[in-house]
């Protein structure tokens, strides 16, 4: 038997690009547009998981509302902690913070934002966040509504197991859609990826 969990990131937020992390920006106006148009055309779902952020959180419930579906708001799947790089853009933390910055691009298992979340955390509560929601959905169709960081985590560090150093290769836009399907093999989770970045099929 096999789940199916289509991973959808949030649209763009108030705000403009930046290290937003755990702060709690609403989506923009053309943050539900994105959405929206990446979900056209979906596939029917048992149950939709979202970040409490509302970010996430506004647009999960909103369609749970519309197609009469449970959402389940899951805390780890918050994005990443970023501590004094919140709400701090990419130039800003060039300016002041570049050689730090440039240590987390290249190797962000051992360089840690100054005060925010280890990578190795972020990888264990998400990956948790993860087999609860497979645990109490085994043979659905699901959606879950996150972050970038939480994406990446997901495809790369549990689903395709890459080293935790190379996950920033996956790119994550406003609003990109991904599929993963779990097949249990023998009391095995296999998991393996569908799409990325792609669309539902008209």
């Amino acid at each position: 038997m096999s789940t199916l969990i289509d991973l959808l990131r949030h649209g763009e937020p108030e705000g403009g690009p930046m290290y937003r992390g755990s702060l709690d920006d609403p989506l923009s106006a053309t943050g539900w547009q994105q959405m929206e148009s990446a979900i056209s055309n979906h596939p029917p779902w048992q149950a939709i998981y979202t970040s409490p952020l509302q970010r996430c959180a506004h647009f999960a419930e909103r369609l749970g509302a519309r197609l009469a579906l449970p959402v389940i708001r899951e805390e780890g799947l918050r994005e990443m902690h970023f501590g004094e790089w919140e709400g701090k853009t990419t130039p800003h933390l060039l300016a002041t913070d570049g050689d730090r910055l440039t240590s987390f691009w290249r190797d962000p298992l051992n360089n840690t934002p100054p005060n925010g979340e280890p990578l190795l955390l972020f990888h264990q509560r998400v990956a948790a966040a993860w087999d609860k929601m497979l645990a109490a959905h085994d043979g659905q169709s699901l959606l879950l509504v996150a972050h970038s960081g939480v994406i990446r985590m997901l495809l790369g560090g549990v689903v395709l197991n890459m080293p935790l150093q190379n996950l920033s290769r996956i790119v994550v836009e406003y609003a990109a859609l991904s599929r993963v399907r779990v097949d249990q093999v023998r009391g095995q989770a296999m998991p393996r990826l569908i799409f990325h970045a792609a669309s539902f099929s008209a």
